[in-house]
């Protein structure tokens, strides 16, 4: 009784919805993003300052990433609320694919300088795969019903299958987003159990185990409904940044 009480409470109580989330993640992205490809630009120039400027500027640049680790974690999370809550995941599936193809050159000037990288594929090919996975995963539940022997082998190939698809396809995060997803899905029904398990999938980077906080105060709520305002941030915030930091700032 006291520990339904204490998880019940701890649903109700959160202070911020669904878009409020969005919000830090996209902020935390942006910071990230701006550092790396700010230090990027400049790091010929970096090579010939003294020991203590290259210390200092290093620090910030670590500084920079650190905040960045709160995003992908809060974004998994998020999937699988949508997953839940979606009226249609076929829409939700084709949304990501159309942003992936959309946000893919973008991506090519963040992760390598250049209009063409084939060796690397952005984020939200990782979210479609991952969306995929827990679709099988939720099938095999509703299908073998009553059968956890079944259930429990067929979801091991399963998560295994999408955790390959994502390093063969060496998309961002690689099979460490696909199962962090896919744990977050495995523990949705408890938001204490979410926030244990987004700290568990997350133990190879320590800094996005600060995501766990936001997420805890999660209350539940959609908040603002401009879901295509925040698919649209991701490969425009990156070419705003590439913009000033190649075409306004000045190289010193």
């Amino acid at each position: 009784m006291g520990l339904d009480f204490t998880e019940k409470t701890a649903e109700r109580s959160g202070l911020l919805s669904g878009s409020t989330l969005k919000i830090i993640a996209c902020i935390s992205m942006f910071t990230d993003h701006a550092t790396l490809i700010l230090l990027h630009r400049y790091r010929d120039h970096l090579s010939t300052l003294d020991y203590n400027s290259i210390m200092y500027w290093q620090r910030l640049y670590h500084i920079g990433r650190n905040i960045g680790r709160m995003a992908f974690p809060i974004f998994c999370f998020l999937l699988v609320e949508g997953f839940f809550h979606t009226s249609n995941r076929l829409k939700y599936l084709l949304r990501l694919t159309v942003m992936c193809l959309l946000s893919e050159h973008a991506f090519n000037l963040l992760a390598a300088s250049r209009h063409l990288d084939p060796g690397h594929q952005n984020v939200f090919m990782t979210l479609a795969i991952s969306l995929l996975t827990i679709t099988a995963l939720e099938q095999v539940k509703i299908r073998f019903r009553g059968k956890p022997d079944i259930i429990s082998v067929l979801s091991i190939v399963i998560a295994s299958l999408g955790c390959l698809i994502a390093c063969l396809l060496k998309t961002d995060y690689g099979y460490r987003g696909v199962l962090a997803i896919v744990i977050m899905y495995m523990l949705h029904s408890s938001k204490i159990l979410t926030c244990l398990g987004t700290a568990l999938a997350f133990t190879w980077e320590p800094w996005a185990l600060t995501a766990v906080i936001p997420l805890f105060l999660y209350n539940g709520k959609r908040g603002l409904r401009r879901k295509y305002i925040f698919y649209a941030f991701y490969p425009l915030h990156i070419y705003l940044i590439y913009f000033v930091v190649y075409h306004v700032l000045p190289m010193p």
